[in-house]
């Protein structure tokens, strides 16, 4: 008859050498006290993304520093204006930041042994709560205008954002638009509506009122609801700049 020995429960002996060393309730204490300083910290960390001042840079330790999440103010502001977002400190943004940004944000200042301030994020103009006058980066100041990104959440842009924004990214494009609009608009009136026979001059005439018309719509509407350019708003914190 074979002897036949039980089998190692490697759970129940890890137990047994935790167990000759702290009681549960120490262990339970211990958990506790480590649970409450995380807390403490991602309010720190919170605080500091709802109410942080606007600082110049932060000290990045530049050996653990990726060069795919350096950014120049030039690179951020050319984008703000081809898909017309907002380039603000993160004070302004209105909607939750995701604690996956946080646990980066602590993850950088261990690997920095720094605390990071003077946190800006860029969005849409609907996600700041903008002073009257869909994917957010959160970035840190490095110094010199450079920028850090800490994090990136939300879905992504429309794929033609940035083609539906063109028109409103300067006045030249806007203009241009509506020469465009315009232009077919004047060749959807009908030959004969104003003589019988359509020569040249009188379709640029018919042209030319209709994008007077026009004109005169947009300058009504862009003066009514405050709106302006990419170009004059991609860092303004005011909702009609």
């Amino acid at each position: 008859m074979k002897l036949r020995f039980p089998r190692t429960n490697i759970v129940h002996q890890l137990l047994k050498v935790r167990n000759k060393k702290s009681t549960e309730k120490h262990i339970l204490d211990q958990v506790n006290l480590i649970l409450v300083e995380a807390e403490k910290k991602d309010e720190l960390v919170l605080k500091e993304i709802r109410q942080g001042k606007d600082i110049e840079h932060n000290d990045f330790d530049p050996d653990h520093l990726e060069t795919n999440r350096i950014f120049h103010l030039t690179d951020i502001y050319q984008i703000c204006v081809d898909y017309r977002l907002r380039f603000l400190d993160s004070k302004f943004f209105k909607s939750e930041i995701p604690y996956e940004a946080l646990m980066e944000i602590k993850r950088l200042e261990k690997t920095h042994e720094t605390t990071l301030k003077g946190f800006k994020i860029v969005a849409p103009s609907k996600l700041f709560k903008l002073e009257n006058a869909d994917d957010p980066l959160l970035f840190a100041p490095i110094g010199n205008d450079y920028y850090y990104l800490v994090h990136k959440w939300g879905d992504d842009l429309h794929p033609f954002r940035k083609m539906i924004m063109w028109p409103f990214k300067t006045l030249e494009n806007f203009v241009l638009l509506l020469l465009a609009i315009s232009f077919f608009t004047a060749l959807l009136v009908p030959d004969g509506m104003f003589s019988r026979q359509q020569s040249t001059t009188e379709f640029f005439m018919i042209f030319f009122f209709i994008f007077k018309w026009f004109a005169g719509l947009s300058i009504f509407y862009g003066f009514k609801m405050g709106k302006n350019f990419s170009t004059e708003i991609w860092n303004s914190k005011f909702y009609n700049a």
